[in-house]
């Protein structure tokens, strides 16, 4: 495989890692996430005018055509300076599904104001019974006339408090567990009947629970097919599987050098503690983790891109090992800065807090090894 990457991926790449370093120190993060919207308004702006919230968006939808390549130079980035903007949510996860599978209403609706930066949008798939199963679905949607009826309730909808509109996912046919009778509908947020209960969650972000209670919809939000939404899902969960892993690689990667260079100056018994053998092999052990981590994300990126038939197979191996390396990674760090890499004012313990969500959506180590071996 070739992974060398063109000059328009390079300047991406670049242009991204310069955001973050000049306009993303640690202090502004911490303001943003602790802000009441729980990121930056001006810097999703931003993000229009450079045209990042279009990249992965086709051109015939008004996006620049770009690949799971781009999203990937993106999110690692990101993964750097544990950038709070929903990227994810709107663009990866919601768009990206639209862009494919949306009616031509939807599409001049919402992708227009979504590359503009005008508008914010969330997956609303899971469901406390779910854990990581994303067939296992008990919110109803019925036929009423034109309209359909929905009833049930989403649980951790990232980015929920701050979305114009949600992507539901509710079961039209079938039984609890089947993978044909899911249906996904584009729904207001402000719709009768949808109620939100807004949190933080654990690693600095925003999510919300939703109640929905005999919400009418048209039957033009119905996106896709009715009763063929899982694939529709299921592909939009690889995309993200993808993106969220390359945001993983970018954490370990601050991670271990950051850690490389604190031990170079802490000393213990009047010597560098970065000069003990014993500490030097873990830190090559971070390393190698982190290494492995980002050849399966190059090679899982570039197999989903080309359409492999062994893709989903390497995204679950990805997972697997992002989840693995993560807590491995995160928890040697903090063990090296000693007591001060859990505070609150040290960035050490904030990214193994980043890790570790990221362990957990979209399935966790144990879940995608299962995957990987029935695959």
């Amino acid at each position: 495989m070739d992974f060398t990457f063109n000059e328009e991926q390079t300047m991406i790449q670049d242009q991204v890692e310069q955001f973050v370093q000049k306009e993303y120190d640690w202090e502004t993060r911490q303001e943003l996430s602790n802000s009441d919207l729980g990121f930056g308004a001006d810097n999703w702006k931003t993000f229009a005018e450079l045209g990042w919230l279009g990249i992965a968006i086709s051109e015939d939808n008004g996006g620049f055509g770009g690949s799971s390549i781009e999203t990937m130079l993106i999110m690692e980035e990101f993964g750097k300076g544990l950038v709070v903007e929903p990227f994810l949510e709107t663009i990866v996860m919601s768009s990206g599904l639209l862009d494919q599978h949306g009616t031509d209403e939807q599409k001049s609706e919402v992708i227009g104001s979504v590359i503009n930066g005008e508008m914010h949008l969330a997956l609303a798939y899971a469901e406390p019974q779910s854990r990581f199963n994303l067939s296992d679905v008990v919110t109803e949607a019925k036929v009423d006339n034109d309209n359909f009826i929905i009833n049930g309730f989403k649980s951790v909808v990232m980015n929920g408090p701050s979305a114009n509109k949600f992507i539901i996912s509710a079961r039209t046919s079938g039984k609890q567990l089947e993978k044909k009778g899911i249906s996904l509908f584009l729904v207001d947020s402000d719709i009768t009947g949808l109620t939100k209960a807004d949190y933080k969650t654990v690693d600095g972000r925003k999510a919300s629970d939703l109640s929905l209670e005999n919400v009418s919809v048209p039957s033009e939000c119905l996106i896709g097919a009715m009763d063929e939404g899982f694939n529709i899902l299921d592909e939009s969960i690889d995309r993200s599987i993808l993106a969220i892993s390359a945001e993983a690689v970018g954490a370990m990667e601050v991670l271990y050098k950051t850690t490389v260079e604190y031990t170079k100056t802490r000393e213990q018994f009047g010597t560098p503690i970065g000069k003990f053998q014993v500490l030097q092999h873990r830190m090559v052990d971070m390393f190698m983790e982190y290494e492995q981590c980002k050849s399966l994300l190059y090679m899982a990126t570039m197999k989903n891109e080309e359409g492999a038939p062994d893709a989903k197979k390497a995204i679950s191996g990805l997972k697997y090992q992002v989840g693995k390396a993560g807590k491995f990674v995160g928890q040697q760090a903090v063990q090296l800065h000693g007591g001060m890499g859990v505070t609150d004012e040290l960035n050490v313990g904030h990214y193994f807090k980043r890790l570790t969500t990221i362990g957990t959506i979209f399935g966790n180590a144990d879940y995608h090894l299962k995957q990987y071996t029935s695959l």
